[in-house]
């Protein structure tokens, strides 16, 4: 532990209300440094602060630390060394190792028992706070489990390939501004305007060109990804207890922004056409309605134009706002880029959302919200009141990138290495529709759907393929309500080239082993 830290603590300790007042004051800061031992908040080999230093921090007298020191080292809890310090003895009077071992067996118990307690560990939390640790529409959810990537795990991309050295420049160059060696002063401020404007200008370029989105600069805000981007829209544009469309199966991390929020979640089935409702959804007037039409997630079929009409006329007559999340819309391998939703909204009631973390690495958090022109000045004030946005250097080092053309590059360089993973892991794959589980064959995103009859318990077959140090994540998991459909979703992107075809063959034997 660090000196200082030690230091505060002492401090903290003698101070306590409960800490013996009528003893000499060498004896209360021996009796401090002794719980400190003892408790382990100072392990053993720590080095103590000097006598100097120390007396000064506690504003005690050095002859005081110095007799406290003796009395620790003849009992045995610390150790001097001559032209080194003083430290925490490896070997604790039989006292303290007793106590330890008792210890030990306590938390060894304690670990036992929040084991078979664990949703008791959250009862002081809030129902906000419930429903973010955890959901009850998504307990089980892989996201419980360990976050360590494996092949085949879904929503990982692939940025070992990164340029790194081009953005380390591109970077760099912005600390300088000319004839100095530091950057402009609002660089380092917050952002009340929705972004840096170089940046906001770029993806409107971007986004009009490659997704038919119908936009101007003003229109762009800057957020930290898909998640903030999903907040900011509920906060500012439902109450607490609306209804809110969601597709079903559907993105599990949207469903619980939303469910966080306090918002009543509809599930909405989907069906070749994309988000499919029926007589008695229509019944449930939603303030709100999240699809994902350009690549649904997570079985992948394209929304139909008949499907898209329907639902822009449906939330223009009852007032609802749809979020149209184009999460991953850079990836599609054959035909024609599919044009947005928002491109054929005439009444302002579509916010497109994106992210980079897909295509420039997941750390960089950053992410665009796109909204209607009557909200622009709203959303901004929400955006820098609620959340702050920052990360002026990281954006326009961004804007720079995408200005000189290596966001195109990287996304043509990410399109081949992908579709060549995907047609790989197809062909892995193949032998699985002996035993009738049916593969999917559409042509975009980072992952493949595998579907399985009814009967079929998906879960399991995740438990027996991550026996086998595979990561797949089941279907059933993304649904909401009963009869949720089963398969399994494969993601291809993070699987090395050389190797992706080795674990698809390991997968597909288990598969048609867990099927027969």
């Amino acid at each position: 532990m660090k000196q200082l830290v030690i230091s505060e603590w002492l401090l903290t300790e003698l101070a306590k209300d409960n800490f013996p007042l009528n003893m000499p004051n060498h004896r209360r800061v021996y009796e401090a440094i002794r719980r400190a031992i003892t408790q382990q908040i100072m392990p053993a080999g720590a080095r103590l602060p000097s006598t100097r230093r120390l007396a000064q921090e506690l504003s005690v007298s050095r002859n005081t630390i110095l007799a406290a020191f003796e009395q620790l080292s003849d009992e045995g809890y610390v150790v001097a060394k001559s032209g080194s310090g003083t430290y925490v003895s490896y070997e604790q009077p039989d006292e303290f190792t007793k106590k330890s071992a008792v210890a030990n067996v306590t938390v060894s118990k304690l670990e036992d028992l929040a084991k078979t307690t664990l949703a008791d560990n959250y009862s002081a939390l809030s129902k906000r706070g419930m429903a973010a640790c955890i959901s009850t529409s998504t307990q089980n959810h892989p996201n419980k489990k360990s976050h360590e990537i494996q092949p085949f795990t879904p929503g990982e991309d692939d940025y070992s390939g990164f340029p790194y050295t081009l953005w380390r420049r591109l970077l760099n160059r912005q600390w300088r501004t000319p004839n100095t060696n530091i950057p402009q002063p609002s660089m380092l401020d917050s952002s009340h305007e929705g972004g840096y404007l170089p940046l906001r200008k770029a993806i409107a370029d971007y986004l009009r060109v490659s997704r038919a989105v119908n936009l101007t600069f003003e229109q762009v805000l800057i957020t930290s990804g898909t998640q903030q981007s999903i907040d900011l829209c509920a906060r500012l544009l439902t109450d607490h207890g609306d209804q809110v469309w969601v597709e079903n199966p559907g993105y599990w991390a949207a469903r619980r922004v939303l469910e966080v929020n306090g918002l009543q979640l509809h599930p909405v089935n989907v069906d070749k056409e994309g988000m499919a409702p029926s007589t008695q959804d229509f019944r449930v007037v939603p303030r709100m309605i999240y699809t994902t039409p350009s690549h649904q997630y997570p079985k992948g079929m394209v929304m139909s134009y008949g499907r898209r009409r329907l639902l822009l006329d449906y939330a223009q007559n009852v007032g609802a706002w749809i979020i149209e999340d184009d999460y991953d819309s850079e990836f599609r391998f054959e035909g024609r880029p599919i044009s947005s939703l928002q491109g054929m909204d005439q009444n302002g009631r579509v916010l497109y959302l994106g992210t980079f973390s897909k295509v420039i690495y997941p750390g960089i958090r950053l992410g665009y919200l796109v909204v209607p022109e009557k909200l622009i000045e709203c959303f901004k004030s929400g955006l820098y009141e609620l959340q702050r946005p920052g990360q002026m250097l990281i954006q326009a080092t961004l804007a720079d990138f995408i200005e000189e053309g290596h966001f195109s590059s990287n996304i043509r360089r990410l399109r081949l290495i992908y579709g060549e993973r995907r047609r790989l892991l197809q062909a892995a794959l193949a032998p699985i529709a002996s035993v009738g589980a049916r593969l999917s064959t559409l042509d975009s995103g980072l992952h493949l759907v595998v579907e399985f009859d009814q009967s079929c318990d998906d879960i399991s077959i995740a438990e027996l393929a991550a026996e086998q140090g595979i990561r797949v994540y089941p279907l059933s998991h993304y649904g909401m309500a009963e009869n949720r459909e089963k398969g399994l979703i494969i993601g291809y992107a993070y699987a090395s080239t050389e190797r992706i075809t080795h674990y698809g063959n390991l997968l597909a034997e288990l598969i048609q082993s867990a099927l027969k």
